[in-house]
């Protein structure tokens, strides 16, 4: 007697994903990220297959709200590059939370993604609105409780 290991196609994982509505309002940011990260990935699904794309959308609302623990809103640094000679650009977490805190939470959950080509696919299956507004209406999503 053998059993056959059961994989998880693309067309079987496109049939079922789908939308999960995830409120970051008073939570910690990395609480949130890790929450998103699993649901894009599938991790909490029977069928999870570490090689395909077979997670749900997720749209995060009210990201400016987020809860930054400790001295992180002016400790913590994010770097980028412009491109030219001299281009780097420095940005604490407080002023992200204040300006661009949809660019906050996408690295925050991109961090916690693998570093392949699939995260680059799992990370546009992300939807993320500093407000509690979003124009996701019509797909119905799911609300997910926190696991704080």
């Amino acid at each position: 007697m053998s059993t056959r290991t059961f994989i998880l196609t693309k067309e079987e994982a496109l049939a079922q994903r789908g939308w999960n509505l995830v409120d970051a309002e008073g939570r910690s940011l990395g609480r949130v990220a890790t929450q998103v990260a699993n649901l894009l990935r599938g991790k909490g699904k029977p069928s999870f297959s570490p090689h395909i794309d077979c997670g749900d959308f997720v749209v995060v609302v009210n990201a400016g709200k987020v809860r930054l623990t400790g001295r992180k809103a002016s400790d913590k640094v994010y770097h980028r590059h412009t491109g030219w000679p001299g281009g780097i650009r420095t940005t604490t977490a407080g002023e992200l939370v204040s300006d661009r805190p949809e660019r906050l939470v996408r690295t925050a959950v991109m961090g916690m993604l693998p570093k392949n080509r699939l995260s680059r696919r799992l990370i546009t299956k992300l939807k993320v609105y500093a407000g509690t507004e979003h124009p996701h209406g019509a797909q119905q999503a799911t609300p997910v409780p926190a696991q704080d």
